[in-house]
């Protein structure tokens, strides 16, 4: 059973979309359940003045999303570090216990984005962006997924391990 607040923040969540040159982006997935998430954050005299989300999940996943980008809006750089799995479940009056995973990865996501924009701030590279990915074959013929490096099956659209598309000829 889902509290108010979560189905309050799952019918209408908040901070829902993609942002044009952000100071921060994060993504985490969890291949086993299917939920994915990608968070964008812009930054001021160190306080997170806007964040927007997107995400590919369940009701709990997006729930999750609206609610850690409600609380990490207008907060400070280490006042967002502070925001938790636990603290995110809280602020939803609670999750099922199946759902849990969720809230680690909206505060997992977050954290990301932090590190990602201190990481730029710092002028350290940054992971490759979304879609950077290329499909290789490797030694021997073997193809492998480039989002996981999980063995791909000869004519796969999709990689079995991750459930991403492969959309390179393999």
């Amino acid at each position: 059973m889902y509290s108010k607040t979560v189905m309050d923040h799952f019918k209408n969540p908040r901070n829902v979309g993609e942002m044009k040159d952000p100071d921060g982006v994060g993504e985490v997935g969890n291949p086993i359940c299917g939920d994915m998430m990608k968070v964008f954050i812009k930054v001021r005299d160190e306080r997170i003045d806007d964040i927007k989300f997107l995400t590919f999940g369940c009701g709990a996943a997006i729930a999750v999303s609206s609610m850690m980008t409600e609380m990490a809006k207008g907060k400070t750089i280490d006042e967002a570090r502070n925001i938790t799995n636990k603290s995110v479940a809280d602020a939803l009056e609670g999750l099922p216990k199946n759902k849990l995973h969720c809230s680690n990865l909206g505060a997992d996501a977050l954290q990301l984005a932090i590190k990602n924009y201190e990481d730029r701030k710092a002028g350290k590279p940054v992971a490759q962006e979304e879609g950077q990915d290329k499909h290789e074959h490797i030694h021997g013929g073997k193809c492998q997924c480039p989002y996981c490096d999980a063995d791909l099956v000869g004519g796969a659209e999709f990689c079995a391990n991750c459930g991403q598309v492969i959309e390179h000829e393999h």
